[in-house]
């Protein structure tokens, strides 16, 4: 498994229609795509929650086939001839666990990410993210939590669909517009190794 997201940030007066728009008439496209285990459409507005207005689609990929065929594909190209090219962010996948109720559609996402403490054994700080991540997976309204690592900045990620509005917990907190889950299945569960 591996994760990715690209964020787009917009300007403070950006009417997020728009964004609405795109996902209601162009995420379907994805619906089959071989390779991704799931796409959630992301976005936050600013205000409440967000200092920002922002269209942040997240990822699992089941095969990396998948991500490439994307990312050098027409798919991708779409994002960058609209927005511009987004710094893509990736981290290699540690765990993926479905929640109590894993075919409800997520309403909301959480996304935390935190860096390893220098002193720590990355080995010790992974294990006690598993931790973590199982304890989300069983949390009343989680649909599937996942735990993905970034060993060239040492950094974990936490992400977590909800059923209902996200907990008030550290992180960044999105909408769920729609969401794509073609290889779900294969994205296996609890730790990838």
């Amino acid at each position: 498994m591996h994760a990715m997201q690209y964020e787009i940030t917009l300007p403070a007066d950006y009417d997020m229609g728009v964004i609405r728009h795109r996902v209601a008439t162009r995420g379907h496209l994805l619906d089959d795509f071989p390779g991704l285990g799931l796409k959630a459409y992301l976005m936050r507005e600013r205000g409440g929650d967000s200092p920002v207005n922002q269209y942040a689609p997240f990822y699992l990929w089941s095969r990396p086939e998948g991500m490439n065929a994307f990312l050098w594909g027409p798919g991708f190209q779409g994002v960058v001839q609209d927005f511009g090219r987004p710094e893509v962010q990736h981290w290699t996948g540690l765990s993926y666990e479905e929640g109590p109720v894993p075919d409800a559609f997520p309403r909301t996402a959480t996304r935390r990410r935190s860096p390893m403490p220098p002193s720590a054994s990355p080995a010790d700080a992974v294990e006690a993210a598993l931790t973590e991540s199982r304890r989300l997976a069983k949390a009343p309204g989680a649909v599937a939590t996942a735990l993905a690592a970034d060993p060239r900045h040492w950094e974990l990620l936490h992400f977590t669909l909800w059923d209902h509005p996200a907990p008030d917990a550290p992180g960044d907190r999105y909408q769920v517009l729609h969401i794509s889950r073609p290889e779900a299945d294969r994205l296996g569960t609890g730790r990838q190794w």
